[in-house]
C-alpha cells in the first residue's frame, strides 16, 4: 500500500498538466498502464486551437465551437476554454515546445469548422511534441513519481474501507502492476482520472490500444453521473490499408486543399453535402464518406493532395508522407485511400469547470470527461486544449480545497485469495472481438433504433458472461479493459436509445430531425 497527495490516472496532456501544476507542494503519483507516452496526446496530428491572429476573435471561436457541436455545448465552459488557450499555448512554448514559425510568427493552420487559421502545430506531429515536453518536466520533478504499467482496476471507495462507508468519496485505486503481475493499493487525497476515451470499443477506431473506456467506467461505479456518451466522434479520414488498421490522415490536409473524390469517377462529392465542402464539421464528413461508400459498395474514398506543390506537402504533413511513402503511396502523386473511423468520445464523465466529478475527491480531465465543451461535436484541435485547460484547472481546484478533501480512512488491500488463474484467455479474446463488431455494425455513424436494441441484447447476455470471469478469476491487463469495455458499450447505447432526434454525431433514421431544444443525455447510477 503505497500513499501519495494525489495520484493522477493518466500520463498524457491532462495528466501530466494537472501533475506539473501540483507538483510545488504536493506529493504526485502518475499512473500509466503501459509506457508514458503510449496514450492519444502523442497521436494527435494536426495541433491546437487557439486565437492568437489578427482578424480572428474569440467570438468567432466560440461561435465554430457552438456551430460543430450543435448547439449542446455549454456556452459557459466554451467561451472559458477559448478565452484559456493562448495562455496554454504559452505554457507550452515555456517548456519548449516547438511549435511552427512562419516570418518569425506562429504559423498558424486551417481545419474544419474554423472560420480562421488558428491551429499552432508542429508540423503534423504535435501531440508528440507536447507530450515529450511533458514527459521531461515531469521526470524533472522531485515531487512526481512516474509509474508506467500500472493497469488500473478500480477506484477505492467507501465500500473498501475497513468500516463501510457510504460517503461516496473516492480515496486513491487498486492497479495490477504489469511486471509484479500483483494488485497494488494507490491511496490519495485527491484522485484525477486523466484516463482518455473509450475509441476501441469500434472494431475501428484512431485511438491507442488502450482507450478501453477504463476512466469512465470505474468513475461510473464509482457512482459519477456520465453524460452525452452516444455522442461518439468518427473521424472522416482514417487510412484504408489492410495491414495498418489506425493511422488518422490528419484534418490539416483538408485544410491546406486535400479534396475528397470517388474512387471510380474522380468526382468530387463534397460539394454535394454541405456548401463548406471538405471544411464542413467532422461528422458532416463522415457520413458523407459512409454515404458514398455504402452507395456505391465502395472500400473507401480518395483524399487528393497531389495538386499542391510536392514541397509544401511534404513540409506540412512529413511523418504522414514518410508513412505513406512506406506503404507506396506518394501524395504528392497520387490520392490517399481513406475511410471514417471512431475518433474521439465526445461524452463522458460529468463535471464542472474545476473538473470536479459528482464523488468527493475525485476529478477528472480530458476525453475522459464531458465538460460541456463539445456539446454533440468536438470541433478540430479543441481536444488538447481541453486537456491543457482542465488539467490546470483540476490542480488548482485540489490546492485550494486541500483542507476540505476527504480524509484517508483504514482501507482494505486487495484480495486475490478467492480467485485462481485461467488458462482461457481465448474467451477474453473471444468476447472483446464481439463486442467491438457489434458496437461497429449497430451503434456505428448512421444508427436505427433496432440495430440499438439489438446492441442492447448483446451487451446484456456478455455482462453476465464477463461478471462471472471476473469474479471468478484473477484479473489480467484483458480482462480489465473487457470489464470496462462492457460497461461502457452499455452507457453508449443506453443513452443512443434515449435521443430521439438526429444531433451531431449521434444520427439515427427513426428520428431524423433534430429538436429545438438541445439537452444532454445524462445517466445517473
Amino acid at each position: 500500500m503505497q500513499t501519495f497527495d494525489v495520484v493522477i490516472i493518466g500520463s498524457g496532456a491532462a495528466g501530466l498538466t494537472a501533475a506539473l501544476n501540483l507538483a510545488a507542494t504536493r506529493r504526485v503519483a502518475v499512473i500509466a498502464k503501459g509506457a508514458l507516452g503510449e496514450g492519444a496526446t502523442g497521436w494527435a496530428q494536426g495541433g491546437i486551437a487557439a486565437v492568437l491572429e489578427e482578424g480572428d476573435s474569440f467570438e468567432a471561436h466560440v461561435e465554430d465551437t457552438m456551430v460543430a457541436g450543435a448547439g449542446l455545448n455549454d456556452r459557459n465552459v466554451v467561451e472559458h476554454v477559448v478565452g484559456a488557450a493562448p495562455a496554454a499555448i504559452q505554457r507550452l512554448i515555456d517548456l519548449g515546445v516547438p511549435f511552427a514559425e512562419e516570418g518569425g510568427a506562429l504559423h498558424l493552420t486551417r481545419e474544419g469548422g474554423h472560420s480562421h487559421r488558428r491551429i499552432v502545430h508542429v508540423a503534423d506531429a504535435t501531440g508528440w511534441a507536447v507530450q515529450q515536453a511533458l514527459e521531461k518536466a515531469a521526470f524533472a520533478n522531485p515531487n512526481i513519481t512516474l509509474l508506467p504499467d500500472m493497469v488500473a482496476i478500480d477506484l477505492v471507495t467507501g465500500r473498501h474501507e475497513e468500516r463501510f462507508s457510504t460517503s461516496g468519496a473516492v480515496h486513491g485505486l487498486y492497479a495490477l502492476n504489469r511486471q509484479t503481475r500483483k494488485v497494488e493499493t494507490l491511496l490519495a487525497r485527491a484522485t484525477v482520472l486523466a484516463t482518455g476515451g473509450a475509441g476501441r470499443v469500434y472494431l475501428y477506431s484512431t485511438a491507442p490500444r488502450g482507450a478501453t473506456g477504463d476512466g469512465i467506467a470505474m468513475a461510473w461505479r464509482a457512482g459519477c453521473r456520465v453524460s452525452n456518451m452516444e455522442m461518439m466522434q468518427f473521424h472522416p479520414t482514417c487510412l484504408y490499408n489492410l495491414t495498418v488498421k489506425n493511422f488518422l490522415i490528419t484534418e490539416a490536409v483538408r485544410g491546406e486543399g486535400g479534396i475528397l473524390k470517388h474512387p471510380v469517377t474522380g468526382h468530387r462529392f463534397m460539394p454535394d453535402y454541405d456548401e463548406r465542402a471538405e471544411l464542413a464539421p467532422r461528422d458532416v464528413v463522415a457520413r458523407a464518406i459512409d454515404n458514398e461508400i455504402k452507395r456505391d459498395g465502395l472500400d473507401y474514398v480518395h483524399l487528393d493532395i497531389s495538386h499542391r506543390d510536392p514541397e509544401f506537402v511534404k513540409g506540412h504533413f512529413p511523418n504522414i508522407y514518410e508513412k505513406l511513402i512506406g506503404l507506396g503511396i506518394d501524395m504528392t502523386r497520387e490520392p490517399i485511400p481513406v475511410v471514417p473511423a471512431q475518433h474521439y468520445t465526445c461524452g463522458g464523465v460529468v463535471v464542472d469547470l474545476a473538473g470536479r466529478t459528482d464523488a468527493p475527491g475525485l476529478y477528472a480531465a480530458g476525453e475522459v470527461t464531458e465538460s460541456g465543451l463539445h456539446g454533440a461535436n468536438r470541433l478540430a484541435s479543441n481536444s488538447l486544449l481541453e486537456c491543457l485547460v482542465f488539467g490546470e484547472a483540476a490542480a488548482k481546484d485540489i490546492l485550494e480545497r486541500w483542507e476540505e478533501l476527504p480524509a484517508l480512512p483504514k482501507i482494505r488491500e486487495w484480495d486475490e485469495s478467492r480467485v485462481t488463474n485461467s488458462d482461457e484467455e481465448v474467451v477474453i479474446a473471444q468476447t472483446w472481438g464481439e463486442i467491438r463488431r457489434f458496437m461497429w455494425n449497430y451503434v456505428g455513424i448512421v444508427r436505427t433504433t433496432k440495430r440499438l436494441e439489438r446492441a442492447r441484447r448483446r451487451i446484456d447476455m456478455l455482462r453476465g458472461e464477463i461478471t462471472e470471469y471476473y469474479s471468478n478469476f484473477r484479473v489480467t491487463p484483458d480482462l480489465i479493459e473487457l470489464r470496462n469495455l462492457v460497461e461502457v458499450a452499455d452507457l453508449i447505447v443506453r443513452s443512443a436509445l434515449r435521443r430521439h432526434e438526429s444531433r451531431g454525431l449521434h444520427f439515427t433514421t427513426d428520428y431524423p430531425k433534430m429538436l429545438a431544444q438541445p439537452r444532454d443525455t445524462v445517466l445517473a447510477p
